[in-house]
C-alpha cells in the first residue's frame, strides 16, 4: 500500500525542480507510505514530467521498490494498492515467456499492460491507483481499482497536469486557491460525502472507479473511459441450496486471497455479520491465534463490543477491545477531519481512525467486512425501499401529510440516535410519490426541499444525481439490484471507501474488504433478489451459507452501526467551536448560507430543542474544513 503523486508540465523544467516538487507532494503523503519513497523524472522535448511515490512494504520486501521498468526500461510503473491475484497472472505471464526481475504484484501489471495494453486491466482483482508511463507512445496511463477503494485526484491547471492519491499534494502545485464547486457543494449538503468525478473545488476531479485515463504527452490530451463493463447481470440458474454454497465458496476464496502478505495480519471486529465472517474464515485458515481490533465508547448505548467479544471467544482470537470517550474525539478529531481535505462527516470516521490507530500497533494490513451490505442487500434503507413501494400504493398522499404533520413530531427524541423511532422518521422523510424516493434516501444530511433552505438559492442545483441516472440507465429505482447499483458508484465509492482508506492510511495500515471482490459482486447480481432479501430478512444466502458456524440467531441479530454520538458532543465539547462558525459577520463574508435559517437550525440543535444531528454535524465539517484549509 502507497501513494502516488505526478504531474507533467508542457514547459521544460529542469530535473532539479522536478525532484523538488515531486519531493514535497511524497513528504505531505509521508502516512501513506512511511517505509520508502521513489521519484521519477524527464524532460523531453514540447514536456517535462515527475513521478513520484511513498511505500508502505507489504510484499516482496526486498525487491519492490519503485519505480519499476520494463527490461528495456521504455516503461515504468508507480504503484498503490494489492493485486490479489497476482500469483495467477504471474504464472500466466510466465508460460507466454515473460521473466520477472522481483516477486512483487507491482511488476506484474507492467508486465501485463507491455503485454496487451490497458484492455488487460479488466484481468485485475485488487484494489489500487497507479500510473504508468509508456515511452514508446509518449502517454502516461493512469486507472482506479473496480471499486474505487484506493483514490485518485487529478486537475489540469495552466500548463500543468496534476495528479495524486490525495488531494493536499495537488494544492501544493496550484498557483491559486480553486474556487468552490457547486457540485461538490451540493453533493457534500446533501450525502455527508462528494462521490467521484466531483470534489469540493471547481476543476479538480476523482477518477471514477473503474476508470482508465489515457494523458498524451504529444497533444497535451487526455481520454478517460471505463475498464469493463460493472453492471452485467447473467441469470444464475441456481437452486438455494449451490446458490448458498457457491457464496460461501467464494468468500472464502476472498479472504484467503486478501490474507497474502510479508508481515503481520488480522482483522476489524465490529460483531456485526460481514466482520464477524471475515474473521471467521481467516481463523479457519491459519494454525496461529489470529488478531482481533475492535472499538466500543464508554456511554454504553453506543457501544456493542458484547458481540464483537463472542465472536472472538468462539475463533479463539487474540482479541483487542478499545474504549473511547470524549476526550478521544477532542484529542483527534481536528487532525481526522482534516485529512479527508475536503468536507466529509461520516461519524463513523472517527472510530474508524481510533480504531486503525491501535491496530497499527499490532499489525500492518487488517481485514473488514467493508462492501457486504452492498454486495449482499444489507442496509435498512433496501427493505424500508420495499416499504416505500408498499405505503405508497396503499396510502393516499393526504393521509401521508397529516402523519407528517401530526404524528411525526411525536418521534422526534434526542435520545434514540439510530433506534426505532430515528427508523421511523427516516421512513416517513424519505416517502415520495414521485418514483424518487431512493435518490432521497442516500441524501443522509439535508432532503432536497432542506438544502434548497440551507444555501443561496444560485448554488442551488437542481435533480443534482441526472448524470447517475443517465450513467445507470435508472431514473425511477423500484427494486434491490437498482438501489445496489446505485450504491456501488455513489455512496460506497464516494463514502464508505474513501472513510477507509484516509483513517487507516493516516495511521499506516492496510484495510482489505474481502466482500469487494469482482467475482463475488457478479455472481449475486445475477441472483434471484429474494435469495439476498428473503422477506425482511437482509443477506439472507449470506447468513444461510456461514448460519451452522455460528451460535444460533447470532447472525439474525441488529446492529447498531460504527457511527458516534457527536450530536451530543456538538452540545458539549464541540458547543463553543460550532457557534464561532454561524456568527453573522462570518457567515455573511463566506456569502455561501442562508444565514437566518442556519443559525436557527444550528440553535435549536445546540440547545436541545430539536435533534438535527446529521445536518449540523455535516455544516460542522464544512466550516471546519473551509476554515482550517480552504483559507488557508
Amino acid at each position: 500500500m502507497c501513494g502516488i503523486n505526478g504531474f507533467i508540465s508542457k514547459g521544460q523544467l529542469s530535473k532539479e525542480t522536478l525532484a523538488t516538487k515531486i519531493g514535497e507532494m511524497n513528504d505531505i503523503i509521508f502516512h501513506r507510505g512511511p517505509d520508502e519513497d521513489g521519484v521519477y523524472t524527464d524532460v523531453q522535448e514540447g514536456f517535462s514530467l515527475a513521478l513520484g511515490m511513498r511505500r508502505l512494504s507489504i510484499i516482496d520486501l526486498s525487491t519492490g521498490k519503485q519505480p519499476i521498468f520494463t527490461d528495456d526500461r521504455e516503461m515504468l510503473i508507480l504503484f498503490n494498492g494489492e493485486i490479489y491475484n497476482y500469483p495467477i497472472l504471474r504464472h500466466e505471464l510466465a508460460q507466454e515467456g515473460v521473466t520477472f526481475a522481483t516477486h512483487s504484484d507491482t511488476e506484474v501489471i507492467l508486465k501485463l499492460y507491455e503485454r496487451h495494453g490497458e484492455k488487460a486491466f479488466s484481468k485485475l482483482d485488487g484494489m489500487y491507483g497507479f500510473n504508468i508511463y509508456d515511452k514508446k507512445k509518449d502517454r502516461i496511463v493512469i486507472a482506479r481499482d473496480f471499486f474505487g477503494e484506493k483514490p485518485l485526484y487529478y486537475t489540469q491547471q495552466g500548463d500543468k497536469f496534476i495528479w495524486g492519491s490525495e488531494l493536499k499534494s495537488l494544492r501544493l502545485l496550484m498557483d491559486e486557491r480553486p474556487g468552490i464547486s457547486d457540485k461538490g457543494l451540493n453533493h457534500f449538503l446533501r450525502s455527508t460525502y462528494i462521490p467521484a468525478p466531483y470534489t469540493i473545488y471547481d476543476n479538480v476531479f476523482k477518477l471514477e472507479a473503474n476508470h482508465c485515463l489515457v494523458y498524451d504527452l504529444k497533444t497535451h490530451s487526455f481520454e478517460i473511459s471505463p475498464i469493463e463493463e460493472e453492471f452485467n447481470i447473467v441469470d444464475e440458474k441456481h437452486d438455494f441450496a449451490t446458490a448458498r454454497e457457491k457464496v460461501k465458496d467464494l468468500v472464502r476464496e476472498s479472504v484467503e486471497s486478501r490474507s497474502i502478505s510479508d508481515v503481520p495480519i488480522g482483522t476489524f471486529l465490529s460483531g456485526g455479520v460481514d466482520s464477524s465472517i471475515v474473521s471467521l474464515c481467516l481463523s479457519q485458515m491459519t494454525q496461529e491465534r489470529i488478531n482481533t481490533f475492535s472499538i466500543g465508547f464508554k456511554k454504553q448505548a453506543y457501544s456493542e463490543t458484547d458481540k464483537s467479544r463472542l465472536v472472538a471467544k468462539q475463533i479463539n482470537s487474540k482479541h483487542h477491545e478499545f474504549i473511547i470517550g470524549e476526550e478521544d474525539l477532542k484529542n483527534n478529531i481536528h487532525e481526522i477531519l482534516l485529512n479527508f481535505d475536503e468536507p466529509f462527516s461520516d461519524t463513523a470516521s472517527l472510530p474508524n481512525y481510533l480504531v486503525s490507530k491501535k491496530t497499527s500497533e499490532h499489525v500492518k494490513v487488517a481485514l473488514t467486512g467493508d462492501g457486504g451490505d452492498e454486495i449482499f442487500g444489507g442496509y435498512n434503507k433496501y427493505y424500508v425501499g420495499k416499504l416505500n413501494k408498499r405505503y405508497t400504493s396503499i396510502t393516499p398522499k393526504f393521509i401521508h401529510n397529516f402523519i407528517m404533520k401530526r404524528v411525526y413530531p411525536l418521534l422526534m427524541d434526542k435520545d434514540d440516535k439510530r433506534g426505532r423511532k430515528f427508523q421511523i422518521r427516516k421512513m416517513l422523510n424519505s416517502v415520495n410519490y414521485e418514483g424518487n424516493y431512493y435518490w432521497d434516501i442516500i441524501s443522509l444530511a439535508n432532503s432536497e426541499n432542506q438544502l434548497k433552505s440551507l444555501i443561496r438559492p444560485e448554488l442551488h442545483i437542481e435533480d443534482l444525481y441526472r448524470e447517475y441516472k443517465q450513467k445507470l440507465k435508472i431514473d425511477k429505482p423500484n427494486s434491490l439490484t437498482a438501489y445496489r447499483f446505485i450504491d456501488k458508484i455513489i455512496s460506497l465509492e464516494g463514502g464508505m471507501l474513501t472513510k477507509v482508506d484516509r483513517t487507516s492510511m493516516m495511521n499506516s495500515l492496510e484495510c482489505r474488504a474481502p466482500f469487494l471482490n469482482k467475482k463475488i459482486w457478479e455472481y449475486t447480481n445475477g441472483l434471484p433478489e429474494n435469495y439476498l432479501m428473503k422477506g425482511w430478512d437482509k443477506k439472507y444466502i449470506l447468513k444461510e451459507a456461514f448460519r451452522d458456524q455460528f451460535p444460533e440467531n447470532f447472525l439474525d441479530k441488529s446492529k447498531q452501526g460504527f457511527g458516534s454520538p457527536v450530536g451530543d458532543w456538538l452540545r458539549s465539547g464541540l458547543k463553543k467551536e460550532m457557534e464561532s462558525y454561524i456568527e453573522t459577520d462570518f457567515l455573511k463574508a463566506q456569502n455561501i448560507f442562508n444565514l437566518n435559517y442556519l443559525q436557527s437550525m444550528v440553535k435549536d440543535h445546540l440547545s436541545g430543542k430539536r435533534d438535527n444531528t446529521f445536518t449540523v454535524w455535516a455544516i460542522y465539517c464544512f466550516q471546519k474544513w473551509y476554515v482550517n484549509t480552504y483559507l488557508n
